[in-house]
């Protein structure tokens, strides 16, 4: 076991640098444009993880736009092959000794339902990856939640949940929709706010904000923004608000940030 750690280490260069001590709340948004998708937000204790997929011919693509599509730049080979040999050296989980969750978040930009196929049969390939759901409830935790956004394939899942959970929408709330197939409420925060992250977010956006956040948690639900200004104020301040998934594109500095240093 310690010459696979060993050589997992290696193909992953620079992996083991950081303590790899997850961080609570950090979410890497649109992590595929990063030098090292997925590794580098890894290596910096990450615990959501966000991928953008076009599915081609029955293969998903990781891109943010179509004509960004390359061959070798598969959600399979990008995520799921390097999450597959991390919680194998880990004995089970992405990161060791370690009870947080971790989440990957795939926003589809595709078409729903050819996508959603797609994404069904290659987690066929690494279903001991990921938690298993029911109508009813969590049959099997696995090391990750993985949930889809973007263009979601709401009746699909919501009628035969299986591997993938759903990004949820301030609208999706109040509907009985349980928060083991939908996690997380997202929405853009310049839909309640124009705070361009100096100083401190106005009282009224404010108490907007805590109101949402708190329908979200009364059921279940994590909460995240995207499109928040992306500096270590508004950083603070989302904590404050208790936002559980912090959106940023600054890894290293949001590590600095999450670890005091």
């Amino acid at each position: 076991m310690l010459r696979t750690l060993i050589l997992v280490c290696v193909l992953f260069s620079g992996l083991c640098a950081h303590a790899q001590k997850p961080l609570p709340k950090s979410h890497a948004h649109n992590d595929y444009n990063h030098e090292r998708p997925l590794l580098d937000a890894y290596s910096f204790g990450f615990t959501s993880i966000e991928a953008d997929v076009f599915e081609v011919n029955g293969e998903l693509f990781v891109a943010h736009d179509y004509e960004d599509i390359s061959v070798e730049r598969t959600l399979e080979a990008l995520y799921f092959q390097p999450l597959d040999s991390i919680v194998r050296v880990n004995h089970g989980s992405v990161y060791a000794n370690s009870d947080l969750p971790f989440y990957l978040m795939v926003d589809f930009k595709s078409d729903a339902h050819t996508t959603y196929m797609a994404l069904a049969e290659l987690q066929k390939k690494y279903a001991h990856l990921f938690t298993k759901l029911t109508k009813t409830g969590v049959e099997k935790e696995g090391p990750v939640t993985l949930f889809i956004s973007g263009n979601r394939p709401l009746g699909l899942v919501n009628d035969n949940p299986g591997l993938a959970a759903l990004d949820g929408r301030p609208d999706d709330l109040g509907k009985g929709i349980g928060s083991h197939i939908m996690p997380v409420i997202s929405v853009s925060f310049r839909a309640y706010s124009q705070w361009n992250g100096e100083g401190k977010l106005p009282k009224a956006d404010r108490k907007k904000i805590s109101k949402l956040i708190k329908e979200a948690h009364a059921e279940g639900k994590k909460f995240r923004f995207w499109a928040i200004p992306d500096n270590r104020n508004s950083w603070q301040q989302m904590k404050k608000l208790g936002v559980d998934f912090i959106n940023t594109d600054k890894l290293e500095e949001f590590y600095r940030y999450g670890t005091g240093a």
